[in-house]
């Protein structure tokens, strides 16, 4: 048996938690994998908030969405996903059953325009806040660069202060690769 990498193992919980009419948000749309992978799991009923702070990196996901016929399932939006709470209408709030941040800086873009600790933590709270019972958020970590590696440790600070009766959190890891290799945090709101 082969233990799937990081971004696979996400995908296939993706995959289980959202159904055709969810709502889900892409935090950091970079080249647009995550929200093409989530506007195939909502389905023609659901739809897809992208988030970046790069004109770039949306234009590569806009791309991606088109060449696959599902640019209408999606919003872009050229913001940064500290405003990602605020940005969705009430009416996809109540059907908010996951999120995903892929953390660090777009693939062959420049490099010392990443994500932040600050607004990363601010971004997780406010959607843990507004995401369903049930729903799970997907963050992606890259220790790999110097903002990663602060990333990195006050998110596993936060992650481990959160009250278990609401939030539980699942670190996905290869303890024995080389290079920084990247992690999951998957936090799953637990059911009222």
């Amino acid at each position: 048996m082969t233990m799937p990498d990081v971004l696979t193992f996400a995908k296939e919980w993706m995959e289980r938690v959202l159904e055709n009419g969810d709502t889900a948000i892409d935090a950091t749309a970079g080249t647009g994998r995550d929200t093409l992978h989530l506007a195939h799991c909502v389905g023609s009923g659901g739809h897809v908030f992208s988030f970046d702070i790069q004109t770039e990196a949306l234009e590569q996901t806009k791309q991606r969405l088109d060449k696959h016929l599902l640019y209408e399932r999606t919003t872009l939006i050229n913001k940064g996903h500290e405003h990602a709470a605020a940005q969705i209408p009430a009416d996809h709030r109540k059907k908010l059953k996951a999120a995903v941040f892929n953390l660090g800086y777009l693939p062959g873009g420049n490099k010392t325009i990443t994500t932040r600790t600050e607004t990363t933590i601010q971004a997780i709270s406010q959607l843990l806040d507004i995401i369903k019972p049930g729903g799970l958020l997907f963050v992606v970590v890259y220790p790999g660069h110097p903002e990663g590696r602060m990333e990195k440790d006050k998110l596993e600070e936060y992650a481990a202060a959160l009250p278990q009766r609401d939030i539980q959190v699942l670190r996905y890891e290869f303890m024995n690769q080389v290079n920084h290799p990247p992690f999951l945090f998957i936090f799953d709101k637990r059911q009222e």
